[in-house]
C-alpha cells in the first residue's frame, strides 16, 4: 500500500487547490499518483518539492509549456546538462522581462505626459498638436512611447 499524501494534503503544503494537481496530471507536469488498496490517490513527498518549483516557475513568467520542457530535461535518460537548459531559458526569459519593463516604462512616461499635458478627452487631446498620446494617424505623434501595444 502506498504511503503518501492524499490530494488535500499535498495541496495544502504546495499551496495549490486540487483541480490544480488534476491539470497538471493532464498536461504531463505531474505523474499519476500511485492509488491505495481503497483506490485513493497517493503522491510522494517530493511532490511538494515539485509543485512549487513549478508554481515558482511560473511566478517568474515561463508558461507552462516551457515548465514541462524544463522538467523533461531532468527525465533519466535525458542528455545535454539541465542546468544549462534552465541558464539558457532563464538569461532567453530575462531578456524578454527587460524588453516588457522598457515597454512598460515608455508607456508610463507617455501617461505621465498625458496627465501632465491635462489630456481630459482622448479624442480633443488627440487633435491638439501637444498631445503626448500616441496617434497611428499622426505624424511624430507619440511622445516618448515608441510601442503601441495593441496596434
Amino acid at each position: 500500500m502506498p504511503e503518501g499524501l492524499r490530494p488535500g494534503q499535498l495541496a495544502a503544503a504546495a499551496g495549490v487547490n486540487q483541480q490544480t494537481l488534476r491539470y497538471y496530471e493532464r498536461r504531463g507536469l505531474l505523474a499519476e499518483p500511485a492509488r491505495t488498496l481503497g483506490g485513493h490517490r497517493s503522491y510522494p513527498a517530493e511532490t511538494v518539492t515539485l509543485l512549487r518549483a513549478i508554481k515558482t516557475a511560473q511566478r517568474l513568467g515561463f508558461s507552462l509549456a516551457e515548465v514541462a520542457e524544463l522538467l523533461d530535461v531532468r527525465a533519466p535518460g535525458v542528455r545535454g546538462g539541465a542546468d544549462r537548459v534552465l541558464a539558457d531559458r532563464a538569461r532567453v526569459k530575462l531578456t524578454e522581462v527587460e524588453r516588457r519593463i522598457a515597454e512598460l516604462t515608455a508607456v508610463a512616461a507617455t501617461l505621465r505626459e498625458a496627465l501632465a499635458a491635462g489630456c481630459a478627452d482622448l479624442v480633443e487631446c488627440a487633435e491638439t498638436p501637444e498631445c503626448p498620446l500616441p496617434s497611428s494617424g499622426r505624424a511624430g505623434a507619440g511622445g516618448s512611447w515608441r510601442g503601441q501595444p495593441g496596434t
